[in-house]
């Protein structure tokens, strides 16, 4: 997730080595996503050993249930960096992979906490917080970015055959405060999430969301104020039928609804 090659190279190496996170107190390793059950409202962290470490991965999924988490970065004391609620009606069909950016100027003592926000009959049953093997945005994903000023809203119709795509929130350093929809049919909300990280170029997000079916459109909203514009691209991360539209029109390198872009460490442009 770093601008720079040799950035890039370091942390694939670093990722390579051994599992990012320890863990915490009332937490096991993890190097692997869908390890662990998290119970309705009971709160579990992970910690890093490495206070450089650039990045944490984590992922959230039931058995079929609702699913409503909370996911913090918690970066030196006294600092929630990220912070996020996902709420769902299927946690099994429509799990959710991310990845957070550490970086930042000076070493801290990073930790992610995740709390499973539902009552207690609805538990989650795949929990994982990462480094190693963490999911990283494709160059499609890196090179169509559209600006989403403060309070403005911007959809994205996926196709068909996709059955995920790729979301990606940054800035030029700005604070993100943004919400992700997954609608399917009229009014039909199947998934969101609520997020804000203050600093949206050490710490962009990003998240790999299913869409299954047919019909879904992804609504990323800026909820921050007009003079704090964020980046934002959604392109297709698989795809389940053979389409020969795909990769023209709409889908084409821009990822979908166009948009220039630029270099990774920017905000909307280059």
């Amino acid at each position: 997730w770093i601008p720079t090659a040799t950035g890039f190279a370091a942390m694939l190496l670093s990722l390579l080595g051994a599992p990012w996170l320890a863990p915490g107190p009332s937490s096991a390793r993890l190097a692997s996503p869908a390890a662990m059950q998290l119970q309705g409202g009971s709160l579990r962290t992970w910690h890093s050993p490495d206070p450089w470490a650039e990045e944490g991965g984590f992922f959230l999924g039931t058995e079929g249930r609702p699913m409503d988490a909370n996911v913090e970065l918690w970066s030196g004391p006294d600092n929630t960096a990220f912070r996020m609620r996902v709420y769902g009606e299927n946690g099994n069909l429509r799990p959710v992979r991310g990845t957070v950016g550490m970086r930042g100027r000076h070493p801290r003592s990073n930790a992610i906490a995740v709390r499973n926000a539902g009552p207690l009959e609805f538990p989650m049953s795949d929990v994982g917080v990462f480094g190693g093997g963490a999911e990283q945005p494709s160059k499609q994903c890196l090179e169509s970015a559209s600006t989403v000023q403060g309070g403005s809203l911007r959809t994205y119709p996926v196709g068909p055959y996709v059955d995920a795509v790729q979301v990606l929130l940054r800035s030029d350093g700005l604070p993100v405060n943004a919400t992700i929809e997954i609608v399917q049919g009229p009014n039909t909300n199947r998934q969101g999430i609520e997020l804000y990280t203050d600093d949206g170029r050490e710490r962009p997000i990003f998240y790999i969301l299913e869409t299954p079916g047919y019909g879904s459109v992804v609504e990323v909203r800026n909820t921050g104020p007009l003079e704090f514009p964020i980046a934002a691209s959604v392109v297709p991360h698989s795809v389940g039928m053979a389409d020969e539209s795909f990769g023209g029109g709409g889908y084409g390198r821009g990822g979908y609804g166009g948009g220039g872009g630029g270099g990774y460490g920017g905000g909307g442009g280059g």
